[in-house]
């Protein structure tokens, strides 16, 4: 089975940003460890597949309360927002590594026209938001159905030019 990932080019240059400015924050912060714990942006994981009802799109969004994230619809752009927080009762010495990424998120896509806007719905369970964009009843495909056996046709005649 092929998975298609769209390929965003600048999501890797913020990532390597982020590595860079830990390792100057380490090397040259007296206060290293505490300062490692600040938060940035992140893009989290997304899955769209289509049927011939429905565009749905599957956002991993672990540890996000749903009160956190925006899920809006204007001018056929769909724009998701959220933010994931440290949790405060862990008290920020005791970490020994931070692998979570932290900090707030938006993803935006540009909707096909056969989406019906105005029936959009989002549902958030076990840490994936779901997101259903169903398509309008005109875009739908159509059964024709294929008469069988012979059909008497007309014959057109072509107009008689006048002399």
């Amino acid at each position: 089975m092929t998975v298609l990932t769209r390929w965003e080019p600048f999501r890797e240059f913020s990532t390597l940003q982020d590595r860079i400015n830990r390792v100057f924050r380490d090397s040259y912060s007296s206060a290293g460890q505490d300062e490692a714990l600040t938060t940035s942006s992140f893009a989290p994981a997304v899955d769209v597949y289509e049927d011939e009802h429905k565009v749905t799109l599957k956002i991993e969004v672990p540890g996000i309360d749903e009160k956190d994230i925006d899920v809006r619809v204007e001018n056929n752009t769909l724009t998701v927002h959220g933010e994931r927080k440290i949790e405060k009762e862990e008290k920020e010495e005791n970490y020994r590594r931070v692998e979570r990424q932290y900090g707030s998120f938006t993803r935006t896509f540009t909707l096909p026209t056969t989406v019906d806007t105005e029936n959009v719905s989002a549902t958030y369970d076990k840490g994936v938001l779901k997101i259903n964009l169903p398509k309008k009843a005109e875009a739908k495909p159509k059964q024709i159905k294929v008469n069988v056996g012979s059909e008497k046709s007309i014959e057109a005649k072509a107009p008689s030019k006048a002399a």
